[in-house]
């Protein structure tokens, strides 16, 4: 499969959190993301819209199971592991913000691994030769980092939240990203 270009950064102001007006569905944009064309760890990432339909509108186990699942398939073991990653990280923030998502918490945790990721980088150190390949894995983690960076304006309400648990993954996601 080949790999899809993945698109600059935003110019865009995106430190500001996303005012939820109740208007607009929920992951309402995932049909602007190529998702046939760029991969996750199993190969096509044409799955990871499923899940994150599921995490978004499931009961508490099936979103839990999803999102592990998603975990899986773009930052396991705390790798970045393809693609992917920087595309589901916007969707993963809308979910975070979303009261009626049952696994919050966790997703705010992932979005922190994501944020910590810097296996690739330090592999590349190492072994230089890693920047030569045609898939880049250093650009993936770079990529994927940006993307939590560039929505934590979210950070603000995310703290604020009632939800304790919340409160102490966003504290966490919060002091990874420096805000």
């Amino acid at each position: 499969m080949r790999t899809a270009q993945t698109e600059q950064p935003s110019t865009q102001r995106t430190d500001r959190a996303t005012p939820s007006t109740g208007t607009a569905a929920p992951l309402a944009a995932l049909g602007q993301v190529p998702w046939d064309d760029i991969r996750d760890s199993t190969g096509s990432a044409a799955g990871i819209p499923r899940l994150l339909d599921r995490v978004a509108r499931g009961d508490a186990g099936s979103a839990r199971a999803a999102l592990d699942e998603l975990r899986t398939r773009i930052c396991q073991y705390g790798f970045v592991v393809e693609q992917a990653t920087a595309a589901t990280v916007p969707f993963l923030w809308e979910l975070a913000q979303l009261p009626h998502v049952t696994c919050r918490p966790q997703i705010i945790q992932l979005l922190k691994s994501i944020a910590d990721a810097r296996q690739w980088e330090d592999v590349a150190a190492v072994y230089p030769k890693v920047l030569n390949h045609r898939e880049n894995p250093v650009v993936w983690e770079r990529r994927a980092r940006q993307a939590v960076r560039a929505r934590r304006g979210a950070l603000r309400v995310l703290l604020a939240d009632q939800d304790r648990d919340i409160a102490r993954a966003t504290t966490e996601l919060a002091a990874a990203l420096g805000a």
